[in-house]
């Protein structure tokens, strides 16, 4: 194997130092994505006429949710016995700074959250409900995700098996030696080109589907997706014979549910539009 085409990666996580104080390019990136996707929820709202007052509680609600669900997931799918089977691994469980969040927890958070979020708000907001919401969430979700998969890169983290092809990445900060596939970069575009497709679904074709098609289809994709680029990931706890790995076997269900998402919610779901009863309050 030769490394002569590889990419030589030694970026430093920190952008800058101050005394003990170091600022992150992954803390940044990680707000970026949200502070995004406030904008793009912005525009939505102002198209179709929602009251931009919900837009900071529906940031919070969705920072509350990734964080501590991602968190949570990553504790219980990849270490449970650690954090759960010691104090010292317990007490850690709260120190999400320490590293280790799981999109599969962070999702599970959100799809939870953003139930709540629409009992509380949706009756009095034109009849938002789940599913209309989250077929316009999953625009500027993307978009956050590829912000964070490329935070994950410049901690040099999150790679895969050796490979021979020309954009390997030789994490020199992890030590290695032999280029890896960028399995963080892989994500990052695939969660980008998502982004990038639903806004023009969204934007051209959106009286074509039934509310929660636009879900579906994210599910279907992003865990697709990441079910495919796990195959060249190192290796993890693996189930079924070896044959597949944590991050896989926690995939499935989202793909399925995407696929039946699709399915049932083009045959009995409702249609795109709002029905304002009362005004919606004033926008500012």
């Amino acid at each position: 194997m030769t490394d002569l085409l590889a990419i030589h990666w030694h970026v430093d996580p920190a952008i800058f130092h101050i005394g003990n104080f170091q600022l992150r390019w992954y803390s940044v990136l990680f707000v970026s994505g949200f502070i995004l996707g406030w904008y793009i929820m912005k525009w939505i709202f102002k198209r179709e006429k929602v009251s931009l007052n919900l837009l900071d509680p529906l940031l919070y609600t969705l920072l509350i949710a990734t964080i501590v669900g991602a968190r949570l997931g990553h504790c219980l799918f990849y270490d449970f016995h650690y954090y759960f089977g010691t104090w010292k691994g317990f007490a850690e469980v709260f120190m999400p700074w320490k590293g280790g969040l799981a999109s599969h927890g962070g999702t599970i958070a959100i799809i939870l959250a953003l139930i709540w979020f629409c009992q509380k708000y949706g009756p009095k907001n034109g009849g938002i409900d789940f599913w209309w919401l989250t077929d316009r969430l999953v625009i500027p979700v993307s978009f956050a995700a590829c912000c964070i998969r490329l935070g994950n890169i410049f901690n040099s983290e999150i790679y895969g098996d050796p490979t021979d092809l020309p954009w390997g990445f030789i994490f020199e900060l992890r030590g290695e030696t032999v280029p890896k596939h960028p399995t963080g970069l892989y994500e990052a575009l695939t969660y980008l080109v998502l982004g990038f497709v639903l806004l023009y679904l969204y934007k051209h074709h959106i009286k074509k589907f039934k509310r929660g098609q636009l879900l579906g289809i994210f599910l279907t994709v992003c865990f697709g997706m990441r079910f495919l680029i796990e195959f060249v990931k190192e290796e993890d706890v693996l189930f079924f014979n070896n044959t597949l790995n944590t991050g896989q076997v926690l995939s499935i269900p989202f793909i399925i549910g995407g696929i039946l998402i699709i399915i049932l919610c083009g045959k009995y779901g409702k249609s795109q539009e709002l029905n304002f009863s009362t005004p919606p309050k004033k926008n500012r």
